[in-house]
């Protein structure tokens, strides 16, 4: 297999067009076409987990942070930025990142977080603007083979629903040119055509795929069609997540079931409230951007990483604010890359690594 095809496969996944616009995520290092032997998962890359994937003959590391996140004048080893991609060209090892990407993926970083924790709900803030809707006109006899292609390209599906289309009856008028080579009718002549409009949703990412399968499949030398923008919300992808937890709880139980079930050692949080905590919202790595998305939406518990002092102020005393660790709110998501991977090839070693990457200790 070829490194193309692992990041294709991660892109399935989590598509880079869902990137936030200061995020770098994709292939960082490394030729497209290169045989994969082996491929490590980190959370971070630096220079350790590098010489982990050399060690255990991993010619690929899947991080879900970037190790270049910020432009590169230079490669003189100045910093452990510059050595650990140095140390990555020199070793022919190539560096992927899936990151703000993945946190907006369909089960991705939030997701698993939550299901770690028992929380089974919804994202937290749905996407806004990344769905367009196509309309197109085609004969009643060739409606059904292009529906068909177009839903196989990615086209309507909702939610858990998939083949979404609405299809209306009418007359296509026409008059081919001089120059034009038409299916249906005669140049020169003024043409009637009874035709289907087809109206389907698709992820706006998607867009330029789908127009070349409708111009490929669509039997008219010049297609007819329209693409719009909707203000709909993608329920499946967006950022943190929210639900309920199977059995409520005291905030001091919360706390310590917390604690126990992420293996963490402490928790920075506002004071406990009066009241059980049954709703939690959750983010993985720096999440305060969703606090009053959380409270608006009635969260208990609020758990992310990275909360600066005032805005635990922002709990005001109706949520509670937890915050985990960067790291510790994201490290599960190489348990779910690894059996991602891993379930797709079967023909080189998929691993997880060993290297602790956590740059924060606890005294």
């Amino acid at each position: 297999m070829k490194l193309a095809d692992v990041c294709r496969s991660m892109e399935q996944w989590a598509p880079l067009a869902w990137q936030e616009s200061y995020d770098n995520a994709g292939l960082l290092v490394g030729d497209p076409s290169m045989e994969v032997k082996g491929v490590l998962i980190s959370l971070d890359c630096t220079e350790e987990v590098v010489e982990e994937a050399i060690q255990k003959g991993c010619n690929v590391i899947i991080s879900h942070h970037p190790i270049v996140f910020k432009g590169l004048k230079s490669l003189t080893g100045k910093n452990y930025v510059e050595r650990t991609v140095n140390k990555a060209i020199q070793h022919s090892v190539a560096l992927y990142a899936s990151h703000t990407n993945l946190d907006h993926a369909p089960k991705g970083v939030s997701y698993h977080l939550a299901q770690q924790l028992g929380v089974h709900g919804k994202v937290l803030l749905a996407a806004e603007n990344a769905l367009k809707q196509i309309s197109y006109f085609v004969p009643i006899a060739q409606q059904e083979a292009v529906r068909i292609a177009l839903h196989a390209a990615g086209t309507g599906n909702i939610g858990e629903y998939s083949g979404c289309s609405f299809s209306s009856e009418g007359i296509g008028r026409f008059t081919p040119s001089v120059e034009a080579n038409p299916v249906i009718g005669q140049q020169g002549i003024p043409t009637e055509v009874q035709e289907v409009k087809v109206d389907m949703i698709f992820p706006s990412y998607l867009e330029s795929s789908i127009l070349q399968t409708l111009k490929k499949v669509h039997p008219y030398e010049e297609v007819a069609y329209y693409i719009q923008s909707l203000g709909n919300s993608w329920n499946e992808v967006g950022a943190g997540f929210i639900g309920e937890l199977d059995e409520a709880m005291s905030g001091e139980d919360f706390i310590q079931y917390v604690k126990k079930t992420l293996g963490l050692s402490a928790i920075r949080h506002t004071p406990i409230l009066d009241k059980a905590i049954k709703k939690v919202a959750v983010c993985g790595g720096a999440g305060s951007f969703l606090i009053s998305e959380a409270k608006r939406q009635g969260a208990d518990a609020f758990l992310t990483g990275d909360l600066k002092y005032h805005e635990f102020f922002d709990g005001e005393n109706s949520c509670m604010l937890c915050d985990i660790g960067h790291y510790e709110s994201e490290v599960m998501i190489k348990d779910a890359i690894h059996t991602y991977l891993s379930n797709i090839f079967s023909n080189f070693a998929v691993l997880k690594s060993e290297t602790l990457t956590n740059p924060v200790r606890y005294a």
